[in-house]
């Protein structure tokens, strides 16, 4: 179940990748003779999520190299079927783009950024990739509080059971999703994730126009119920060999990486605080690109 009548989250040619959640709808922006490899943007998880969350990202790194960005399966122009969405299955789309991602460009490495939870799929495929991953930068990632060290048994996640089929198998589900993607319910959220009242608008008009598509319930409804999440984050990210780079929001609702711990201690992982929301990038791109660009670098 593709998207229709849904405008591009991005300026860019758009194709689609058979992976094993579906079809899978991927931006891309080809760039020759660059010094830096490709780079692969994975988008956040929410009611309305799609590729737009990353479009800033992608219109600066297209100045200077192969960028391509993703919308999840469930999500912006990919399949909205109703299928088992599972950490595991994100996680296989993101390898599967980042495996076409090598193969069409003929470069070994590639780096990777992601976006909140699409942070917990991102360091699992990393972790399994046929080819490593040179650098992962990580903007407001998931799994980092203070109030829940997620160090459960390797690929379990932080479903609630009976919350998860209620939402699944009564009509109850579908009027949650309805109230949750109205466009003054969206533009809520959005306000608590930039930590203003001011918010990208550009994003907003994305958000209500891909909430409204046929199937967008389904991969949300499981995020509510928190079978999105990865009750082993935590030990995904002390896995991690390559440079790692993290981007901590001083505003909205995002702002606790107090469990971060042993992570700070390795020489492979940077955390920095960026002024601002979650998504810094919308708001001070100027300074958060010339941090970014070095690590990259």
């Amino acid at each position: 179940m593709i998207a229709q009548d849904l405008p591009p989250a991005i300026d860019a040619p758009r194709v689609w990748l058979k992976t094993p959640g579906g079809q899978v709808a991927v931006y891309q922006h080809r760039q020759e003779g660059s010094a830096l490899p490709p780079l692969l943007l994975v988008h956040s998880v929410n009611a309305a999520a799609s590729a737009a969350e990353v479009r800033p990202l992608f219109e600066h790194a297209a100045s200077t190299r192969t960028v391509w960005a993703m919308d999840l399966p469930g999500f912006g122009h990919s399949d909205r079927s109703a299928m088992e969405h599972t950490p595991a299955s994100m996680t296989e789309a993101v390898l599967s783009v980042l495996d076409t991602l090598r193969r069409e460009t003929g470069v070994p490495q590639v780096d990777l950024l992601a976006v909140s939870l699409g942070s917990e799929f991102a360091a699992r495929a990393a972790l399994t990739a046929a080819a490593p991953v040179r650098r992962l930068a990580l903007v407001s990632p998931t799994g980092l509080s203070a109030r829940q060290r997620r160090h459960g048994p390797p690929g379990t996640t932080l479903v609630i059971p009976w919350l998860d089929r209620w939402l699944r198998d009564s009509a109850w589900g579908d009027r949650i999703f309805r109230w949750l993607t109205r466009p003054s319910v969206i533009r809520y959220f959005l306000r608590r994730t930039f930590g203003r009242r001011e918010i990208d608008e550009t994003l907003w008009r994305q958000a209500v126009a891909t909430a409204r598509q046929p199937g967008a319930r389904h991969a949300p409804l499981r995020f509510v119920a928190g079978a999105l999440f990865s009750a082993d984050a935590l030990d995904l990210y002390k896995a991690l060999q390559m440079p790692v780079w993290v981007s901590m929001p001083t505003r909205g609702d995002f702002t606790d990486y107090e469990g971060r711990g042993e992570l700070a201690q390795r020489e492979n992982w940077r955390f920095h605080r960026m002024e601002g929301g979650a998504l810094p990038y919308f708001e001070s791109a100027d300074g958060f690109h010339a941090i970014l660009d070095d690590f990259w670098r």
